[in-house]
């Protein structure tokens, strides 16, 4: 019985093969169907950076042909197409593979939070379908552990590496709690979609989004479940919100040093955020000089991730260890599964022999009473407990390279594979 994982990621693979290989939620089910033919157990986990199937199969080399073999069956793919992308673990590096996902350090953005949600899903999913057991249980349930141990033991996770995140950590550097505080969004871009989207997901109290043309702004703020206003009524507009994204695309400031001194008059000492995310610029770049005023552009947004991602990065070798030590957790479980069949059979060969030498010895001593047969019975059962007791603790106890060579030992000085 061997654990592996065979699948690709955004590390191994370009985007047309991933799109390729990866598992819609419609195909679930039917790719678990099809799993379960190759293996005991099963879990596909598919996310736009991985395709990667987790298994338990009797060998490991067997294991990976026909898992390489059903990805390109599922999918109706030669297997030269996709076979040299891909990665094939077994054993501790299949778990640690796992756990390294799950703590997102296997992700395109170090310490991504989405990942583990994911992991979650696609092993309730097989789960739900009877496609899990004890080996795929354990190890997605650790690794869900590890996973949270690492986003709240290191700051891996804590950090804003999008513009969109970024936005939200200035806004709270800038204004603290979002609660209470009202948004603009000036333009109907994606990113300035994307950007009010967070803001509100992480607080932000209400948005009202305005453009040039009124549809289109309409169109946004339902999507955002804000209100959309006149473009005409920006004054106005920015001097009754607290935070204004701007995305349009126009090709001179949009909002001029003039316009917001005005709006700043109004707001009676408010601070105001502008965010800028717009190339070319929307903000005149002197309105910096105004009071209470804070404005960032998408240069000043990359420049937080790219420090934040380096401070991720440094977290990375604290991530680490907590794998590492889960890992270790994971051999020691798995060598107390392969000791217990073979404990189980020194057990019931001992008592095999106990229990045909004490028939042997009642039938030499005659007429006993019951309360001497019962003394003899636990006398020979506590004598076969101690000399086994000792043996059997250590074999379970002892997790490393060699309890493989011990078990087999076992076996084969005692003969257990060998009919009595």
């Amino acid at each position: 019985m061997e654990l592996v994982v065979v699948g690709l990621n955004h590390k191994t693979a370009p985007v047309e093969v991933r799109e390729r290989l990866a598992f819609a939620p419609t195909q679930q089910e039917a790719a678990l169907v099809a799993l379960l033919r190759r293996a005991a157990e099963g879990v596909v986990l598919s996310t736009c950076n991985r395709a990667e199937v987790y298994a338990v199969v009797q060998r490991a080399d067997a294991g990976f042909q026909d898992l390489v073999g059903f990805l390109g069956e599922f999918h109706g793919l030669a297997k030269e197409s996709y076979a040299l992308h891909l990665y094939c673990k077994q054993g501790s590096e299949a778990i640690g593979h796992l756990f390294a996902v799950a703590a997102g350090l296997d992700s395109m953005i170090c310490g991504e939070p989405q990942i583990l949600g994911q992991i979650r899903t696609a092993y309730e999913f097989s789960a739900a379908h009877h496609a899990v057991g004890p080996v795929l249980s354990w190890a997605f349930h650790h690794a869900l552990k590890v996973g949270k141990q690492v986003r709240s033991d290191t700051n891996i996770s804590r950090k804003a590496v999008s513009v969109s995140y970024a936005a939200v950590e200035l806004a709270r550097r800038c204004l603290g709690d979002l609660a209470g505080h009202a948004g603009l969004v000036v333009g109907a871009g994606k990113m300035g979609e994307l950007t009010a989207r967070t803001l509100l997901d992480n607080g932000l109290s209400s948005i009202v989004v305005t453009n040039r043309t009124y549809a289109r702004a309409a169109e946004l703020a339902a999507s955002l479940g804000g209100q959309a206003a006149e473009f005409a009524r920006l004054p106005n507009l920015v001097a009754e919100a607290d935070v204004v994204v701007t995305s349009t695309g126009a090709s001179g400031f949009v909002l001029t040093a003039t316009l917001v001194k005005q709006a700043m008059q109004a707001r009676g000492g408010r601070p105001l955020l502008l965010i800028d995310i717009a190339v070319p610029r929307d903000v005149d770049p002197l309105v910096q000089q105004l009071d209470d005023v804070s404005l960032f552009n998408i240069d000043d947004l990359q420049a937080v991730c790219a420090v934040n991602l380096e401070e991720r990065q440094r977290e990375v070798a604290r991530a680490r260890e907590i794998v590492d030590a889960e890992v270790e957790a994971f051999e020691a479980w798995w060598q107390s599964l392969e000791a217990v069949p073979t404990i189980s059979a020194l057990r019931q060969r001992a008592e095999r022999i106990r229990q045909a030498e004490l028939q042997k010895a009642l039938g030499r001593m005659g007429d006993l009473t019951e309360r001497q047969r019962a003394t003899l019975e636990a006398l020979t059962s506590a004598i076969v407990n101690k000399l086994l007791h000792q043996p059997t603790t250590r074999l379970k106890a002892q997790s490393d390279e060699r309890s493989a060579d011990r078990v087999r030992a076992l076996r084969e000085l005692f003969a257990l594979d060998e009919q009595d």
